[in-house]
């Protein structure tokens, strides 16, 4: 059954989709009046029912509704900004594995230069691959896909978490190794929400993991083989989810 979200509440029992949901519904799918859909409004899925389909799409709830998939912890990813298209593979994958939130960064490291007047239609865009992907992947929540901040900024919001780990590759190095499903279950039944930080082509520089870690971060190992930037947040999204699901 197909997934669409609504921003507007329920009137009555009953909503109207529009833009792209109304026409992907009359136009890519051919439904009809009487068609079954799913429609996401304030983080709930309901079974609906098309009542009409002109220029928008006007549908009825049933009563039914499907339970929600979300991991029982926020988790946002922060990234540091990296070079071409992998904002967008992060964003559309990591909306499938459970992401909460993206908070790209400026890192030390990171080669690209972030355009603030191109930056708007950046995030829209990448706003909307979470959207499809939530869609595809039946989610009840869409990420949210935040500006880029500055390091300085990311390190102020630190204190926003009950927990906050860092990739760091030196870790990785290390001949010892606390591993992350360890301190995932320590985390059990007390966070609701973590922040995983990773950095750039280059990874987290060394004043970044020191600045990270006074302000109560922690170092989280994926493993003994260094990840590229846009494979360790999708590790670290399936070992969170392995241990709260």
């Amino acid at each position: 059954m197909q997934r669409y979200f609504n921003e507007q509440p329920f009137t009555n029992e009953q909503a109207t989709l529009t833009g792209d949901s109304a026409k992907h519904i009359a136009k890519v799918m051919r439904m009809n009046v009487g068609d079954e859909v799913i429609v996401v409004s304030e983080g709930v899925a309901h079974i609906c029912t098309i009542t009409n389909i002109e220029q928008d799409v006007t549908v009825a709830q049933t009563g039914r509704t499907v339970a929600s998939p979300e991991m029982p912890v926020r988790v946002t990813i922060a990234c540091g900004l990296p070079k071409g298209d992998k904002l967008e593979l992060i964003t559309q994958k990591g909306t499938e594995l459970g992401m909460f939130s993206l908070q790209p960064f400026k890192a030390e490291r990171s080669i690209v230069k972030w355009d603030d007047k191109k930056g708007e239609k950046k995030t829209e865009r990448l706003q909307k691959i979470a959207l499809e992907a939530a869609e595809q992947s039946h989610r009840t929540h869409v990420p949210v896909i935040e500006n880029p901040i500055s390091f300085k900024q990311l390190v102020a919001t630190i204190s926003h978490y009950d927990a906050v780990f860092i990739a760091d590759e030196e870790d990785a190095k290390q001949s010892e190794r606390t591993k992350f499903a360890d301190k995932l279950r320590a985390l059990a039944g007390e966070a609701t929400s973590i922040l995983c930080i990773f950095g750039p082509e280059g990874g987290i520089a060394r004043s970044e993991s020191e600045a990270l870690l006074a302000a109560g971060a922690q170092t989280m190992s994926l493993g003994p083989r260094i990840l590229r930037a846009e494979t360790a947040p999708l590790y670290a999204l399936a070992a969170i989810s392995y241990e709260f699901e």
